[in-house]
Order: C-alpha cells, then sequence, then structure tokens
C-alpha cells in the first residue's frame, strides 16, 4: 500500500509517518517508480506507535514495541525491552502521582488557612459593627 492509503487505514497523516520514517521507526520499501510500499507489518507498527502516543509514551519510548514487532512478534510488548518501557513508565507515573499529591495537600492547607482568616475577620468586623449598651 502507498503512503496515503498506510496514513487513511492508521488514522494518521503522510507527514507522520514520514516522520516516523525518519526517526528510524517505520522503513519503507520503495517501488521501481520511487514510492513508498508498505506492508500489514507497517500498519500494524504505525498501529502501535499511534496507540502508544495516545496513553503518553513518548516516540523514543515506542521503539522497543516497533523492534519487536519487527523482529516478528504477534504484539509490541512481547519482547523484555518492551516490559521494561512499561515499568519504566510505570515508575514515572507514580512518581508524578506522588508530586501531586503533595501539591494538592499544599493547596488544600492554604485553602484551610485562607477560610480562617476569611472567618475571622467577619468575625471581628461583625463584633466591630456591633452596638452595644
Amino acid at each position: 500500500m502507498r503512503i496515503g492509503e498506510l496514513a487513511e487505514r492508521t488514522g494518521t497523516t503522510t507527514r507522520a509517518l514520514r516522520y516516523y520514517e525518519s526517526q528510524g521507526l517505520l522503513a519503507a520499501r520503495r517501488t521501481s517508480n520511487g514510492y513508498r510500499d508498505y506492508g500489514d507489518t507497517d500498519r500494524r507498527i504505525v498501529e502501535e506507535i499511534r496507540s502508544l502516543l495516545a496513553i503518553g509514551f513518548s516516540l523514543e519510548e515506542t521503539r522497543p514495541f516497533v523492534e519487536c514487532l519487527r523482529s516478528g512478534h504477534e504484539a509490541g510488548d512481547a519482547c523484555p525491552n518492551s516490559v521494561q518501557v512499561y515499568r519504566a513508565k510505570l515508575a514515572e507515573i507514580d512518581d508524578c502521582l506522588t508530586r501531586l499529591g503533595a501539591v494538592r495537600d499544599q493547596i488544600q492547607a492554604q485553602l484551610a488557612t485562607a477560610l480562617q482568616r476569611r472567618a475571622s475577620a467577619q468575625i471581628d468586623h461583625t463584633v466591630g459593627d456591633s452596638t452595644c449598651c
């Protein structure tokens, strides 16, 4: 299949496919007239790349999955290097969640302090305005 057909079948653009090729992730064969020619393995590689990008992997992180598919495996995560990338990504996400939790706790504490100050200011303002015997 030619580049336009591959782009259509995988829901991407010809520009993205050329970029994947320039990064060594996709290898097009050339026909006698110079057109790029792709097969089903290339379609599967692009689908794997797009799937991983959609869930937050960088293009470079897709490389072991692509290599796994190229080596003949049915799935891109059937190889040890792909599993290692999964583990690294999970560790990265866990670290991010930990940092976000700390930020959330800090903001929650600042909100509580702000609400206490506001409540105190309203009480002081009400007491100051009252006319007592």
